[in-house]
């Protein structure tokens, strides 16, 4: 088992590749330069994930890609459907890790939260898929993969999607972009920039470096308290990078960027829920014309924290509009499937923990 998996890791991953960067490599093995495109589009259009149905490539070419290449292809580990229609899967890769993978149904579109790194290192308390820490980066072929299978297994088109599932999407800059560039590229799935959304917990060198990659996705920051004492109890990220670092670096995103920010703020009962808290939210962001996303969070075990309750949350969301903020709340989805992030892969780790010790 091992030794194959050691094989299969020396190969490229042509799942992983631009489509620039595909065609250096099809003219480095002496291919001409338009096999690359048709290759792509084989991958990211229409999402195969063995080579022989690759049709219109010479068989050699094919031979060669067997024994020297793969493609990212996660198998379904578990699928949960949930009343409302939310699918989650849980994922399985070519090493054996798993990740989680949301599909959501809306009016618009069908939106696909992606998972970014096996585990996360970003430590916040409110949340499963940090439980473990972090065990590696994923690919940007792994990544798009998540949405090819949400596809390919709904058979239904995915038009938006959301960088909001494990992992912190900045803290695995390089391959996130060229996830974004495959997912966008005309020659694959074509999802355009601004049906994307990433979401940070306030890296604030990510967010600089983000701001001059110019592109036309939603940034959405992970806020969940407006002054460092509340969020550091939350957020072990604050200690870093505080709220006098990352508001500026906001601002000045959102003017080099030219597009808005979007907060996310996970309503916490006794936390972060009072006026008082709504109060310093309104003043901390004021003059931005930022969108606040009120979201109540899922109860996740081990965690010392629970929802506020519906009307609070109600109320903090009328005072915040009072103060000249936009605020909606987070439509909560999947809550009988365990859709809070990380609570299906730590109920799969459990349970084989079980079989293993029985």
């Amino acid at each position: 088992m091992e030794s194959a998996k050691s094989a299969a890791a020396a190969k490229i991953c042509l799942s992983d590749m631009t489509l620039p960067r595909l065609t250096e490599y099809c003219k480095s093995i002496g291919q001409p330069a338009f096999r690359a495109k048709q290759i792509f589009k084989w991958i990211h259009q229409k999402l195969v994930t063995d080579f022989s149905a690759m049709t219109d490539q010479p068989k050699t070419l094919l031979e060669q890609f067997g024994r020297e290449c793969t493609l990212a292809a996660p198998t379904i580990r578990r699928r949960q459907q949930s009343r409302d229609g939310t699918v989650k899967y849980l994922l399985q890769l070519s090493d054996g890790n798993c990740i989680e993978t949301v599909l959501m149904r809306y009016h618009y579109g069908n939106t696909v939260c992606v998972s970014t790194q096996v585990g996360c290192a970003m430590g916040c308390r409110f949340c499963a898929s940090t439980q473990a820490g972090r065990v590696r980066d994923l690919t940007p072929g792994e990544i798009a993969a998540e949405v090819y299978t949400a596809q390919k297994d709904t058979g239904e088109r995915v038009s938006h999607i959301v960088l909001m599932g494990i992992g912190e999407p900045l803290h695995n800059f390089d391959n996130v972009m060229d996830f974004l560039e495959i997912i966008s590229c005309p020659e694959g799935v074509n999802i355009g920039m601004r049906n994307i959304s990433l979401s940070t917990c306030g890296l604030v060198p990510g967010i600089e470096k983000l701001a001059g990659r110019h592109l036309q996705l939603t940034l959405s920051v992970s806020l969940h308290a407006p002054n460092n004492k509340t969020r550091s109890s939350m957020m072990p990220v604050n200690d870093a990078y505080p709220l006098e670092q990352l508001i500026p670096a906001c601002r000045a995103y959102q003017k080099e960027t030219g597009r808005r920010i979007s907060f996310e703020y996970s309503m916490v009962k006794g936390v972060n829920d009072s006026p008082q808290m709504a109060r310093e939210l309104a003043n901390l962001i004021r003059g931005m014309g930022a969108h606040v996303n009120l979201i109540p969070i899922n109860p996740v075990d081990g965690s010392p924290y629970s929802a506020s309750d519906e009307a609070n949350i109600r109320r903090f969301q009328k005072m915040l509009e009072e103060l000249g903020v936009n605020a909606t709340v987070r439509r909560r989805l999947g809550s009988d499937i365990s859709a809070a992030c990380g609570q299906l892969r730590r109920e799969d780790a459990r349970q084989a923990a079980q079989q293993q010790s029985t």
